[in-house]
């Protein structure tokens, strides 16, 4: 039982249409960026981070597992995944490089990998290698439909489908604009296009000043919005804490933590309503488990980000019982054995052994990049 060699890989996976663009990125391509984990006995284990598919930046985070980290853990008992979580995360020349960065996300990729290698050998889903499923229905909001790049028209159309053709109760729209009355006039219109019984998040990625933010939350006060993500520049705690206090609109934030003890922070000082951790900047499911464990006692809803676009996060939510809705981003769906899947809007549970990180074959050969 024993980790024989680390594979690195990276595959760039077309966004939806030709490109994206929320507040603060533009995009036309999702990173797919980790490893496969082989065994002596001839198992395999699959992990992998999500990036902005800027290549260099992705050799790097591939070069660190395949070389830094793999260095570490080959030979290793691939059953011991926390032991080795913390023997990679407290190495003390990584953790002097990566706390939140490069080495971060390889430990990531491979922290997932390990945990899919454990759900393997149990012959079972993640979500019931942890304990079990404790909800029986997650209900999916789709994020794909509202992105600040796409026209009123577009967006209201894509809205409707969402919700009239694919059965979503909730989406989300992406705000941030120069000029806040755009970001409200498209809220307006998708809340009249969709009636009261649907529910709007919305997201600003981070770009606003709290004044700005306390405009907007005053502006859209009668829009019955579900949550405020990312208001704010992600790590101004105190901003946060006063928005939270005073905006009227529940504020969610996480993809931008990338530490257990970042999001203990927020959390002690009454700085968020909506957790929001994500396997891909934490570190790992090893690392997501203490939040969400944390957020729980504190008792705060737990909503993934989809910075793995789902996959792990889909046994993660079902297992959990703080989580009741899941975020729905299909950019690189149709790469995976049991692609995430909603249906009617709700998530449909995952049924096969693993973490949901088996790669097709023709996924690599459509997608895959050069490791040098």
């Amino acid at each position: 039982m024993t980790i024989a060699r680390i594979e690195p890989f990276i595959l760039h996976v077309p966004v939806t249409g030709s490109s994206i663009s929320d507040s603060t990125h533009t995009l036309s391509h999702w990173g797919v960026v980790g490893c496969r984990i082989h065994t002596r006995d001839g198992r395999v284990g699959t992990g992998f981070t999500g990036t902005h598919a800027d290549l260099a930046g992705d050799r790097l985070i591939a070069r660190c597992i395949g070389t830094s980290v793999a260095d570490l853990l080959v030979g290793e008992d691939e059953r011991d995944v926390t032991r080795l979580w913390q023997k990679v995360a407290r190495h003390p020349p990584l953790q002097w490089i990566g706390r939140a960065g490069i080495a971060h996300l390889a430990l990531g990729a491979v922290d997932v990998a390990l945990w899919d290698l454990k759900a393997r050998a149990a012959d079972l889903p993640l979500w019931r290698l942890l304990g079990g499923a404790t909800s029986e229905r997650l209900t999916a909001y789709n994020t794909d439909i509202g992105w600040l790049s796409l026209s009123d028209e577009e967006l209201l159309s894509g809205a409707r489908r969402a919700v009239e053709e694919e059965g979503f109760r909730g989406i989300k729209v992406k705000v941030g604009s120069a000029e806040i009355g755009r970001d409200i006039d498209r809220l307006a219109a998708v809340r009249r296009a969709l009636g009261d019984r649907i529910t709007i998040a919305t997201d600003a990625n981070g770009r606003w000043d709290l004044a700005t933010c306390l405009r907007f939350t005053r502006r859209a006060a009668g829009l019955d919005l579900l949550w405020f993500e990312e208001p704010l520049w992600y790590d101004d705690v105190e901003g946060h804490v006063r928005l939270a206090a005073d905006g009227g609109i529940p504020v969610a934030l996480g993809e931008q933590l990338y530490t257990a003890e970042a999001f203990f922070d927020f959390i002690r000082r009454g700085a968020m309503h909506y957790a929001q951790p994500d396997v891909a900047r934490l570190a790992g499911i090893t690392e997501y488990i203490r939040v969400a464990e944390a957020a729980h006692a504190a008792r705060l809803p737990v909503v993934a980000h989809a910075g793995d676009m789902g996959q792990v996060h889909a046994h993660l939510s079902f297992w959990h019982p703080a989580t009741s809705s899941f975020e729905y981003i299909p950019w690189i769906a149709a790469c995976f054995e049991e692609p995430v899947t909603v249906r009617h809007g709700d998530l449909v549970r995952p049924e096969q052994p693993g973490a949901g990180t088996s790669i097709r074959p023709e996924a690599f050969d459509r997608h895959a990049k050069t490791l040098d």
